[in-house]
């Protein structure tokens, strides 16, 4: 279950899940708000991805969902556009990048 994955946990394997080769060109900073945790952001400038605590000043998009959600999403146990339809994702800002977030990061580690 995902109530035994923190946000943390995730947040901490995000690197070794990115798949730099769907970056390139890109240069986009995806804002994570979270009501029962803390906030971070994920900067991929052309290939390199960081991650950092807290809110960004000018984000591209900014997705907002409980952590839980979070959790769901980017371990596969929930469809992003299914939590979106259902209202426990919102997004604002460029919304469509929020689609190219499964393409960047792949559900197994890699290499």
């Amino acid at each position: 279950m995902s109530q035994n994955i923190s946000v943390a946990k995730v947040i901490e394997k995000l690197p070794s899940r990115f798949i730099s080769e769907n970056a390139e060109g890109l240069s986009v900073t995806f804002q994570f708000m979270l009501e029962d945790d803390d906030d971070f952001h994920i900067s991929i400038n052309d290939g390199i991805c960081e991650i950092k605590a807290g809110e960004h000043q000018d984000p591209n998009v900014t997705l907002l969902m409980d952590a839980e959600t979070m959790v769901e999403v980017i371990t596969g146990q929930k469809d992003g556009m299914s939590a979106f339809m259902t209202g426990s994702l919102r997004a604002e800002g460029n919304v469509m990048l929020a689609t190219k977030l499964g393409k960047l990061f792949s559900r197994e580690k890699r290499g």
